[in-house]
């Protein structure tokens, strides 16, 4: 069939003016407001691209498969809020991500040439100009494009010139072999690997690359060092070195390449020349289940200081079921000292999982997070960095604890480029949503970090949904957005943006957090939507759709928080349920599905959990005369479609019927643990069997529409689980339609494929939601 769209009406809502992408300056003196194209044709989706080693290479552009279309540049003075448009700009070409020089007078960013390859573009705050720097073809293959090493001086990821790309043999050379070494190998059910030399060879001249520097000051170009297959590369505060993680072979057909050997090295920056060897790490195809690799990881520099390197060490194997004191250890390099033939040394030892860091700007201080799986618990510490044993406890929480959590840390960027802690008075600052039972309530918090002691600067109030973004000098900027009003931003009150309504057809609608509990104690919660111009107090029996994704808690207390706000702008994008209001339908938007319990064992009862939350949902707005009982239908994405999936096989006839997108349904084909499964299958078949809706097959009875994208490449989702699905439900005489979207992965881009997403949605819902409902308006018993 050809692509459809569900109405003009709602094709001219999706068509609607975007509010801008935004970035702030180092200096805070400017937003750069980035406009975009949300949404590109299919044909540029179906532009052809290789799969090689977990990633979609474009080799006509080069570089990575991309979608997203920057259309305009304009800077915005945040101390007078006027706005200039970006001159310069060649016309026709594609702006990407804009990178701001330290001092925040500069930004560079790449542009699509007509004949597909990436050039480096320069932009001038004073002038609000931007030029081409000729000459330079860039390239985001595996490692980002461009970087800043100082104020005049870019580090650039180009082309290699290796000749022309390796052609595909005219007939196989031999079998295809791999070899398991008698050791566990529990790798996901990764896609778009490599599978054969050919791919190997290709994969290797596509994502080599060759570093280079350009001097904005005499605009001469050196390489650095050597092509190279680089998967990052990161100068040092002090800009004389630079940290690079490169591929080695041989390479897998079992991981992508993030698993493959690897070799993380300090190289000089002038030159390139290599000083010494960081990391050498086999493929990571052993790495336990929930484990992480052994040897050097999470490998950066400490960004207070000119160039010390920090990583850390499993001490357990890698294995989060061994039992051990400590399991990882955090090491540390300095240059200077290396040069002198010092070794790495050991600063500390964590008891659980390292989870990352945070810098004051204090080269003798630092802030550390480590993660305790089993009770899924984090705690951070502040700590000197030659007195670990005196380091003191900042937050120690679950977690799954909104109520609790203290926030993050607000940064700023130092005139050398790195970002540490932003610290006045003394005081750090920590920002965060603010979760409360009425709802979140964003804030801001000066923290002392000697004593522990907060003191509350900012707190969103109660009649909109109010931001903190950052200092401006000593003034709040702030994002503030209200049911009526999208999101502007503020500077201490001042309104400096002045976006409008796209779609003042939606000001209308009902907006409301609606609390419930689960017939076993757990307090459940939801975001409820009425169509514009209705309100709960008419009783309005409409059909209801109820759209959710399940999650993981160890506690009924943290699963019963309420996270979200009812006082935010509604803006209708992509393939959002809350199409559904326009057609008449009641949301409940984001419906709480928590699964509780031991993070072992929890997924036991996944399907008792699941209906009980739905039942929960759908008998409050019935008893108050929302919805009509006899015309509820459920949906989900990805872990929201396996759930949906379960709802209509695990509690026939409580929904009309189903829309399941992108999901995973036969649970044998994950075998290696899902979502926050940590048992394989061979450790408990019958729970694998058990949470595949696949085996429910011939139990599922009410209608289900399945869409998925043909080309997903998302771990666990491939498009053949809809397909097997669909073929065992219409084996069975089930009511079932299935929809593969062409060139679309997990989620979906195109404009083609957004429309009719929603015509689908749309056109099921219709099908299946006719009126039946002839009792009086009376309250569900």
């Amino acid at each position: 069939m050809h692509y459809q769209t569900p109405g003009d009406d709602l094709v001219a809502l999706l068509d609607a003016p975007l509010t801008p992408l935004s970035s702030l300056s180092p200096d805070r003196s400017h937003l750069l407001l980035i406009g975009y194209e949300p949404y590109p044709p299919i044909a540029d989706l179906a532009r052809p691209y290789e799969k090689l080693a977990g990633v979609r290479f474009d080799s006509t552009r080069p570089g990575t498969q991309r979608h997203t279309r920057y259309t305009s540049l304009a800077l915005l003075s945040t101390a007078e809020g006027s706005q200039r448009q970006i001159t310069g700009l060649p016309e026709g070409v594609v702006p990407g991500g804009p990178v701001w020089s330290d001092d925040g007078s500069r930004f560079a960013f790449y542009l699509e040439r007509p004949d597909g390859g990436l050039a480096l573009a320069l932009g001038t705050v004073a002038t609000a100009s931007a030029e081409v720097i000729p000459g330079l073809a860039l390239t985001d293959m595996l490692s980002s494009p461009l970087q800043w090493v100082n104020n005049q001086t870019l580090l650039l990821t180009l082309v290699a010139d290796l000749g022309d790309a390796p052609q595909p043999p005219k007939a196989p050379e031999g079998p295809i072999v791999q070899e398991a070494s008698g050791k566990q190998t529990r790798a996901a059910t990764y896609q778009d690997l490599l599978a054969s030399p050919y791919d190997e060879a290709l994969f290797t001249h596509l994502a080599t690359v060759q570093l280079a520097t350009y001097s904005l000051e005499t605009g001469e170009t050196i390489l650095v060092g050597k092509p190279v297959l680089a998967t990052s590369a990161r100068p040092s505060p002090s800009g004389d070195f630079l940290l690079v993680t490169r591929l080695v072979p041989p390479f897998s057909y079992r991981v992508p390449y993030q698993l493959f050997a690897r070799r993380t090295e300090v190289w000089a920056m002038a030159g390139g020349a290599h000083l010494c060897t960081i990391a050498d790490l086999p493929i990571s195809d052993e790495v336990p289940q929930q484990g992480v690799p052994t040897g050097p990881r999470a490998i950066s520099w400490q960004p207070n200081v000119p160039a010390t390197l920090h990583w850390v060490e499993a001490l357990d194997g890698g294995d989060p079921l061994a039992k051990v004191e400590h399991r990882d250890r955090v090491m540390a390099l300095d240059l200077a000292s290396a040069h002198r033939g010092d070794s790495p040394r050991e600063s500390f030892r964590l008891t659980h999982r390292f989870a990352g860091w945070d810098w004051p700007d204090d080269s003798g201080a630092g802030i550390v997070t480590e993660y305790d799986r089993d009770r899924r618990w984090r705690t951070t510490y502040y700590f000197q960095w030659n007195h670990w044993d005196a380091r003191k406890t900042l937050f120690d929480l679950s977690v799954n604890d909104a109520y609790g959590d203290p926030g993050s840390f607000i940064t700023t960027q130092k005139p050398t480029g790195e970002r540490v802690l932003d610290t006045r008075n003394g005081c750090v600052f920590l920002a965060g949503r603010g979760a409360t039972p009425q709802g979140d309530r964003p804030f801001l918090d000066a923290f002392d970090l000697a004593t522990g002691q907060k003191e509350r600067l900012f707190e969103c109030g109660t009649e909109g949904y109010e931001s903190f973004l950052a200092f401006v000098g000593e003034k709040l900027l702030t994002s503030r957005q209200s049911r009526t009003a999208p999101t502007n931003f503020f500077v201490d009150g001042r309104q400096i943006t002045h976006y409008t309504d796209p779609h003042p057809e939606l000001t209308g609608l009902h907006k409301e957090m609606l609390r419930y509990e689960r017939l076993d104690g757990v307090p459940l919660s939801g975001m409820l939507y009425l169509p514009p111009g209705v309100v709960p107090e008419s009783r309005p029996h409409l059909p209801l759709l109820v759209w959710a994704y399940p999650e993981e808690y160890s506690d009924a207390a943290t699963a019963g928080q309420v996270r979200g706000s009812d006082k935010t702008f509604t803006r209708l994008m992509g393939t959002s349920p809350l199409w559904f209001l326009l057609r008449g339908w009641a949301v409940l938007m984001d419906a709480s599905m928590p699964i509780v319990g031991d993070p072992e064992t929890a997924n036991d009862t996944f399907a008792e959990q699941i209906v009980g939350a739905a039942k929960a949902g759908i008998e409050t707005l019935v008893g108050r005369g929302i919805a009509d009982p006899s015309r509820v239908m459920v949906g989900g994405h990805s872990y929201g479609a396996f759930m949906t999936a379960h709802l209509l096989a695990h509690a026939p006839g409580l929904f009309r019927a189903g829309i399941a997108r992108s999901g995973a349904y036969n649970r044998t084909l994950t075998p290696f643990g899902f979502q926050s499964e940590r048992r394989s299958y061979w450790e408990a078949p019958e729970i694998y069997h058990k949470l595949s809706p696949f085996t429910y097959a011939d139990k599922i009875k009410d209608p289900i529409l399945l869409i998925h994208g043909q080309a997903d490449n998302n771990s666990g989702t491939h498009t053949l689980q809809s397909e097997r699905f669909y073929q065992a439900l219409q084996a069975h005489g089930a009511t079932a339609r299935l929809t593969l979207l062409p060139h679309e992965s997990h989620g979906y881009r195109a404009r083609e494929s957004v429309l009719h997403t929603l015509w689908e949605m749309l056109s099921w819902a219709e099908r299946f939601s006719a009126d039946t409902d002839t009792s009086a308006d009376t309250d569900a018993g």
